[in-house]
């Protein structure tokens, strides 16, 4: 027979009883606090630090900043020594056991396992490399690849080394463009970019869908009064009827069921694409760069496979331009510098009817008017510059600015496309439905008046880079030295420390001696003098003594001043 599991004691309490402990915790204290009075403990007093009068005060905070110095870096090297010891320990026994387990196993087995290929190091997600890594699956694993543009500067957003490896790649991959957020752009300025498009590749354009459910999400009764929802902004999404049409028609030629890739550059809206071809938020979404860091894949129905992927990484060859609006890391480039250029290649004019300030000379200038508007101050009225210039970057890289570019006045075929590869691309979908799908969805869409969108100067196609070894390399770590170079660095760095530990005190004695004979002073500049011209390097903190000489010397005590 089981025995039959107790309950366990509950930790409630009833009021009276909690309130006689804190009483009785009241009462201790009080004690204490007496008995502390009656012997004559007291509280340690302030340090109230270095008087602005007292001699030599510069002198006194350099050589305390130095000692704290030491001892972060004695610190530090403390640490290491540690990890590197742990290392070794591990490392020792793990070669204890593999040759416990070599003698037990049969030879065979060792020169099997021996043979067997080293696995790839894993990276990080968040790197560069594993971007195009996993962005080079998509387009490997696609059929049919979807190159995402941005309407307010769809040119800014192709990238031509990727529609080149698509085109030549010989396995019949076909490319399409889709001209997203068709909403933020003027009507003309819509028309205008379609037929300038469609003279290289399919163009579709599209609106997606915003308001969107979470798969776990259950459907509830909301009232209609308590949501209120853009009407401009809708959740119904425009395009997907024809872009869907589009590729089942591509199964039927091929007779199977194909993958699609979703390429493009950050914050273009490649998530929000499959989210509302799927009519579900499957993908996440957000106006943070780089949320998407791996390959996705999202079954729309049986004969298509969307495959959401990681953005481009935009090549630091680019314009600071373009590095402010298309690169994945927020650190390549100063928020400052990135709002300067945006500058440059907006209407002034609309700039200041948009944000609602008055004329301004340069950028600080506008980021200082800007902070003032929205109350984006420090503590003592400081202009929050850097937040302003972060506030402004998101708002045009995500969907709150409505500004547009003006597509180029003659069309001329792209230098990395030729006349065979637009007629393959082109081959297996019809056009003229394609066209008529593309005016349907442009008539249902509401879109800002023309006065309202600012006028953008683009700057043409932007490099990318697709293969890792483009990307600049890292400097090794010490971690991963071999083990006669970590025993020798070892030793040296013991040597070092032993070094610095004597020399401590004998360079506070020197200073000590320096502040009270004056002669002194002069013999340890001229050795520090001497050591910087004999090659050896200065400390981290410079220190002036001139420059405190200098000003003692200004009042001569020789001569007396009636």
């Amino acid at each position: 027979m089981k025995r039959p599991k107790l309950k366990k004691a509950s930790k409630r309490m009833s009021c009276h009883k909690r309130y006689k402990i804190q009483k009785k915790v009241r009462e201790h204290k009080r004690k204490l606090k007496k008995e502390a009075k009656k012997h004559g403990h007291k509280k340690p007093k302030k340090d109230l630090g270095i008087p602005n009068s007292a001699p030599f005060k510069v002198e006194v905070l350099y050589e305390a900043e130095q000692r704290k110095q030491r001892l972060e870096e004695l610190k530090q090297k403390q640490k290491l020594d540690r990890k590197k010891e742990l290392e070794k320990r591990r490392k020792l026994e793990a070669n204890e056991k593999d040759t416990s387990k070599a003698k037990e196993q049969p030879l065979e087995e060792t020169s099997a396992v021996k043979q067997k290929a080293k696995p790839e190091k894993q990276l990080d997600k968040n790197s560069k490399k594993s971007f195009c890594r996993e962005l080079r699956k998509v387009i490997e694993a696609s059929d049919v690849v979807l190159e995402v543009l941005d309407a307010r500067d769809p040119l800014g957003c192709r990238c031509s080394q990727l529609e080149q490896i698509v085109t030549q790649s010989g396995a019949n991959k076909k490319l399409l463009l889709i001209l997203n957020k068709i909403d933020l752009v003027p009507r003309r300025n819509v028309e205008k970019w379609l037929n300038y498009l469609k003279n290289e590749l399919p163009t579709v354009a599209f609106r997606s869908s915003v308001h969107l459910k979470d798969k776990t999400m259950k459907e509830k009764k909301i009232r209609k009064r308590s949501i209120n929802i853009d009407s401009s902004r809708a959740s119904t999404c425009s395009g997907s009827e024809g872009l869907l049409k589009l590729l089942r028609d591509f199964c039927l030629t091929k007779d199977k069921a194909i993958q699609v890739g979703v390429v493009g550059f950050p914050n273009v809206g490649k998530s929000s694409i499959i989210n509302s071809l799927k009519e579900v938020r499957a993908c996440n979404v957000g106006q943070v760069k780089g949320i998407t860091k791996c390959m996705q894949i999202v079954h729309i129905d049986k004969q298509i496979r969307m495959l959401d992927s990681p953005s481009i990484i935009a090549s630091p060859s680019n314009s600071a331009l373009v590095l402010a609006l298309r690169s994945t890391m927020d650190t390549e480039l100063r928020n400052v510098d990135a709002v300067n250029a945006l500058l440059k290649h907006c209407n002034k004019q609309q700039m200041i009817m948009r944000y609602n300030i008055p004329d301004f000379r340069n950028s600080l200038e506008f980021l200082t008017l800007l902070t003032q508007r929205r109350g984006m101050l420090k503590r003592g009225g400081v202009p929050d510059t850097e937040g302003a210039a972060k506030l402004l970057l998101c708002d045009w890289t995500g969907a709150r600015v409505s500004y547009h570019s003006r597509p180029p006045t003659s069309w001329n075929l792209s230098p990395h496309l030729t006349k065979e590869m637009v007629a393959e691309m082109q081959q297996d979908f019809d056009l003229k439905e394609l066209e008529e799908d593309n005016m349907n969805t442009v008539t249902a869409v509401k879109y800002p008046s023309l006065a309202s969108s600012i006028v953008f100067q683009s700057l043409g196609v932007t490099n990318g880079t697709l293969e890792e070894s483009e990307l600049p390399e890292k400097t090794s770590e010490q971690g991963n030295m071999e083990t006669g170079e970590e025993e020798e660095a070892l030793s040296e760095e013991d040597h070092s420390s032993e070094e610095d530990d004597g020399n401590v005190e004998e360079e506070s004695d020197r200073q000590l001696d320096c502040k009270i004979n004056p002669e002194k002073l002069e013999k340890v500049k001229e050795t520090s003098v001497g050591k910087q011209q004999a090659g050896d390097q200065p400390s981290t903190l410079s220190f002036d003594l001139d420059k405190t000489t200098d000003e003692d010397d200004a009042y001569d005590f020789n001569t007396d001043y009636v």
